[in-house]
């Protein structure tokens, strides 16, 4: 038992990215009974569509597991009252300043952690009373940080700052990135790209395919002047790229954007109009598996490289 593991008491110090778009009440569900820590993600969910995944995902594990929030989505209010009310115990907020719920949701037993992409980011979140940090390196996909820091320079470096637990993500999808993460400080990790190429994920079977079939070089963080988020890099990034050598306005880059366009990518599954937001790590990604299948390599790798580094 390590410190994330007695934090969500589950059995393995690995939690699911809240992911928009790919983490439904199935995944999350899914993972919790594999014996991680499954999460809701809800910046892709009307309220009354989160209510009904957290519903379904009390029906389908009786194990913990949580939801996460971006705090820059509306209906916020809204959401973290259903959270509230439906009894969730675990909630991971993002993109946002963690001294605006923490304490509220606090004040109704609810563990609350928070992700960061620097050591400042770090410190303001324990400051702010989180539990735990989840440190996100410039691998990572979806939204990420502006700083470019790497997970494997971002996590010794925000270790040697706070004293709550720390949990990596960015660039994780096997045992071996596993073990190397809390060799440099974690108590455990996050995983977010290996999670959408699932079978229990809710994305689109195109984008996982997708997601499969990425080689190195195959994203790219963009966007920075919105939200940094990290692409595939299909016609719409394409199109963003052009847009850049124009010199564009904030405003200019919002039109282009548009609504929608993560749903149309990774839910409705169009590969060439929608924001396809995936990690680094998918060059490593190769085959579209079952949660159970994805824990049982994640922690055969683990053991085996723990054997191998350790027996100097």
């Amino acid at each position: 038992m390590n410190r994330i593991t007695q934090l969500f008491n589950v059995q393995y110090p690995i939690i699911q990215g809240g992911m928009i778009w790919n983490s439904g009440y199935k995944l999350a569900s899914a993972v919790s009974n594999a014996g991680g820590l499954g999460l809701i993600g809800a910046g892709s969910m009307y309220p009354d569509v989160l209510r009904q995944h957290i519903q379904k995902c009390k029906a389908a594990t009786d194990k913990p597991f949580g939801v996460n929030v971006p705090m820059l989505y509306p209906n916020i209010e809204e959401i973290i009252q259903i959270i509230i009310d439906e009894g969730v115990k675990i909630v991971f907020t993002s993109a946002g300043n963690p001294k605006t719920w923490t304490s509220h949701l606090k004040s109704h037993g609810i563990i609350v952690v928070h992700v960061v992409s620097s050591s400042k980011f770090a410190l303001k979140a324990q400051e702010a009373g989180v539990h735990a940090v989840v440190a996100e390196g410039f691998e990572a996909g979806g939204h990420n940080g502006r700083e470019e820091t790497t997970t494997f320079t971002l996590i010794p470096m925000v270790k040697e700052q706070i004293s709550i637990p720390l949990i990596a993500a960015g660039g994780i999808a096997t045992g071996k990135g596993m073990l190397a993460a809390m060799v440099l400080g974690a108590d455990g990790v996050q995983m977010g790209s290996r999670f959408v190429a699932s079978v229990e994920s809710s994305a689109h079977e195109n984008f996982k395919q997708t997601v499969v079939d990425t080689k190195e070089g195959d994203t790219q963080l963009t966007l920075k002047e919105l939200a940094p988020v990290r692409l595939i890099k299909n016609k719409f990034y394409n199109d963003v790229q052009e847009l850049y050598s124009k010199c564009p306005s904030k405003e200019d880059l919002e039109m282009l954007l548009g609504k929608r366009r993560a749903k149309r990518g990774m839910f409705e599954g169009d590969l060439v109009e929608g924001e396809l937001e995936i990690g680094q790590i998918a060059g490593l990604i190769h085959e579209v598996k079952s949660v159970r299948e994805i824990f049982e390599m994640l922690l055969k790798e683990f053991e085996i490289a723990k054997q191998e580094v350790f027996k100097f």
